[in-house]
């Protein structure tokens, strides 16, 4: 399986590459607009932009189940990978604005593995490395001409919350939340405070070092020491959670996704919930 990760060096030598995707996918929680507008003002040369809510979420349901940002149909992002010039043959690369929005990236990236497709990577760094090392970005639009992305999923990579509430003993639940989040201190999005019950939080902010790179694979597995057997990854909305499954791989391990993560877990009011730390 090809590296979750390229670095800025790398991406730069590849430039003008046919066989090359770039994807910028910026996003802002709080501002939906934010990341289209900030490809508009300046992006890396020949990149297409790729919308959270629009184009890797499908549209949220009544009652709130599967989560604020529910996995789409797996045909339906194929076609449109497709549509935006991304086939089978292409080597994807995805890029956000980390720190703090460096959530969006990983979030493809998982997608398109879930889709079966493994030339994929994240950006270190995103465009903010980009930017510091001194490559140029543009405004100029692209299009591909269309093309065909055939999905062979891989349906095991996700759980749901029927599987998550009855997990076999020994399964490993991260919440990968801000710490204050997970202990029901403050919830700033979902209608209900807390964690599922039995899980320990990992926020996946420190699958980052303070410029916005992931850490190297012995950081990342001193961070998930001690976690042996199988382990699922949430978070609000099951964004977020993608990053700490990267850094899981960084780290050697594998996780599932439970994709609709918190928000999904509290759309049915009967389902337990925990606060306080772990």
């Amino acid at each position: 399986m090809s590296s979750p990760l390229v670095s800025v060096e790398g991406l730069h030598q590849r430039l003008g590459d046919s066989q090359l995707r770039i994807v910028d996918c910026r996003f802002s929680l709080q501002d939906p607009l934010a990341g289209r507008l900030a490809f508009r003002h300046g992006h890396i040369p020949g990149a297409i932009f790729l919308d959270l809510e629009a184009d890797l979420s499908a549209p949220k349901r009544q009652g709130g189940q599967g989560g604020r940002h529910p996995l789409p149909e797996p045909e339906d992002l194929a076609k449109k990978l497709g549509a935006a010039g991304i086939g089978n043959e292409h080597w994807v690369v995805a890029y956000d604005e980390p720190p703090a929005g460096g959530m969006f990236a990983p979030r493809l990236w998982w997608l398109l593995r879930w889709l079966g497709h493994d030339r994929i990577a994240v950006l270190d760094g995103g465009i903010k490395a980009w930017r510091e090392a001194g490559y140029e970005v543009s405004t100029l639009a692209v299009e591909y001409a269309s093309t065909t992305f055939k999905a062979k999923p891989r349906l095991q990579m996700v759980v749901d919350a029927d599987a998550v509430a009855h997990c076999p003993a020994g399964t490993i639940l991260i919440d990968s939340r801000a710490p204050e989040r997970y202990r029901g201190e403050v919830e700033p999005i979902d209608p209900v405070a807390g964690h599922i019950p039995g899980a320990i939080n990992r926020n996946w902010l420190d699958s980052l070092d303070a410029s916005g790179h992931f850490k190297k694979a012995e950081a990342q597995a001193e961070r998930f020491a001690g976690l042996e057997g199988e382990v699922i990854a949430y978070c609000g909305s099951g964004v977020s959670a993608t990053a700490n499954v990267l850094a899981l791989e960084l780290a050697g391990k594998q996780a599932r996704l439970y994709a609709g993560s918190w928000s999904d877990w509290v759309s049915v009011k009967s389902r337990p919930v925990a606060k306080g730390a772990e």
